[in-house]
């Protein structure tokens, strides 16, 4: 079985620590390819496939849009992101025709959080970008939903996590050179008050435990 993670800085697994190794750990007989860029939209996204053609895989997982929300909180842009849910949709949608072109089974995975504090104006457009991506899941016959928003918020109700959202570049760059140890990240997410996130979007252990445990079972599903 061959399987692609196409993605932006979460699939890619900096900064924060990276679901995709313990994946990889997890399922040492599977070859997995890890197709994640820091920084990518759903646009950027396009660009690149565009650029380069995939190989052929039995199954994809697609996990973009994060940035869509998470780049109007930054004072730079790295990438060009969509100017409103039209256009995101009709990105997405062009993102996923080339995937499939190239994959037998394609897993939509929506972005999980931009901050702990679920009920926040980023989290209320995540869930919004979250149901453009289910409807547009339901119209292909070879496309699964997964919605990680739900699986992190079902997580987050029961504890009390803090508000904290890193929106320094500068700060998002310290962490990713000087935070690699799962350890370190562990710690410096526990002193900002968080549960699953190192910073807000990038996950610590537990939050890649909960990716991994989600992955797998798509992978287990569609290995029968």
């Amino acid at each position: 079985m061959k399987i692609a993670c196409i993605g932006d800085s979460l699939t890619e697994g900096r900064p924060g620590v990276s679901f995709f190794k313990q994946l990889t750990a997890k399922h040492q007989h599977i070859e997995l390819d890890n197709l994640g860029k820091p920084g990518e939209t759903v646009k950027s996204l396009h660009t690149r496939l565009e650029k380069s053609k995939l190989d052929n895989y039995d199954l994809s997982f697609l996990w973009i849009g994060v940035n869509d929300v998470y780049a109007k909180l930054l004072k730079m842009q790295a990438q060009p992101v969509t100017k409103d849910h039209q256009e995101f949709q009709d990105y997405y949608v062009k993102v996923l025709e080339m995937i499939l072109a190239s994959s037998k089974h394609v897993v939509l995975v929506t972005p999980a959080l931009i901050g702990e504090a679920i009920k926040n104006t980023s989290n209320t457009e995540i869930k919004e970008l979250s149901s453009i991506i289910q409807t547009i899941s339901s119209k292909y016959t070879n496309v699964s939903f997964l919605n990680m928003q739900k699986v992190f918020e079902q997580h987050l109700e029961h504890v009390n996590s803090s508000d904290y959202i890193n929106t320094n570049i500068m700060r998002v760059m310290i962490d990713t050179l000087f935070y690699k140890n799962p350890l370190r990240i562990d710690r410096l997410s526990k002193k900002r008050g968080l549960h699953l996130t190192l910073d807000g979007v990038h996950l610590n252990s537990k939050g890649a435990e909960l990716v991994v445990g989600e992955y797998t079972a798509y992978i287990e599903k569609l290995q029968l």
